[in-house]
């Protein structure tokens, strides 16, 4: 009896409450990387640092230790090219799908006619970026389309951004602030077909605040301009911390780096090259979010 009392103890605080039942809620995805995913990570390790070759008693594997590592540093430039692509499009995307998302939860969750209809074309990208949908993006019907429109309106494109980024020059803005903002609008496409999800946690996380709070702002005075940004803003801001990870990983998962990865281990039959590259792209990914994490939780506002 004792010994059932000592283990409940931690759980009866409101702390501890807390702890069980995010230990509940781990739970599925812990067990599910212990029996199906724990395995074959461990074995792409030990690839990525053996040669390993076919024969007719199953695959022979032989330590040879990084040099599968320096191969897909130093020698293999596509997949250098890739990496590095990925990463400045994850540095230039991630912030502009934040402030997007967040922007757009803010103007979908005001009372006005239509707003159901108005939430569900924004999630409709989501849904349109997979199956049937996404492989029609990849015929030569959709691709010719996309090439008539880029040759009718290409050069007036081009144009109409150099005269934009012109004038904000003219005006003073900082170069890097410019060329980013009209880099922006040419990834407008990205920006919506990736936001979806993010709008919708958002959305959830502002109509949890309550209405309240804006009530006592607009009795002291505060503009709405004023509410965001001391109410919204930071009751939001641990949805912004996981909106953060969300997209961090998503615009991993869309990057070529992962079918060039699949297209060394299984059409060139090089794995232990494929498993090298794999690592190397996960601790690229590990290491992004590791420090996007440590600065932006120092913001985090948790209410109590």
């Amino acid at each position: 009896m004792n010994t059932i009392r000592k283990l409940r103890a931690p759980f009866q605080s409101y702390e501890g409450q807390k702890k069980l039942w995010g230990i509940l809620f781990i739970s599925p995805w812990l067990l599910g990387f212990i029996f199906f995913f724990m395995i074959p990570l461990v074995n792409s390790l030990r690839y990525s640092l053996s040669e390993i070759e076919a024969s007719s008693e199953g695959l022979q594997v032989t330590f040879i230790g990084l040099s599968n590592f320096i191969n897909a540093l130093t020698v293999n430039t596509a997949f250098n090219r890739q990496l590095l692509e990925s990463i400045m499009n994850i540095v230039i995307n991630v912030p502009l799908i934040l402030i997007f998302s967040l922007f757009l939860a803010v103007v979908l969750n005001q009372k006005f006619f239509g707003r159901s209809i108005a939430r569900s074309i924004f999630f409709l990208p989501v849904i349109l970026a997979s199956g049937v949908i996404l492989g029609l993006e990849q015929t030569s019907l959709v691709q010719e389309i996309n090439q008539q429109n880029a040759t009718s309106g290409g050069l007036a494109n081009i144009m109409s951004s150099f005269e934009l980024q012109r004038i904000m020059l003219r005006a003073g803005v900082n170069e890097y602030i410019v060329f980013y903002l009209t880099g922006a609008v040419d990834r407008i496409y990205e920006i919506v077909s990736q936001s979806g999800v993010q709008i919708l946690i958002f959305l959830a996380g502002i109509q949890t605040i309550s209405p309240h709070l804006y009530e006592a702002s607009k009795i002291e005075g505060a503009t709405g301009y004023e509410a965001f940004w001391k109410i919204t803003l930071p009751m939001v801001s641990p949805l912004i911390l996981v909106n953060l990870v969300y997209t961090i990983i998503d615009s991993f998962s869309r990057s070529p780096v992962t079918d060039l990865v699949m297209s060394v281990g299984f059409d060139n039959f090089n794995f232990g090259l494929s498993s090298a590259m794999a690592w190397i792209y996960f601790l690229s990914i590990m290491i992004i979010l590791l420090v996007s994490v440590f600065f932006i939780s120092k913001k985090v506002f948790y209410q109590e």
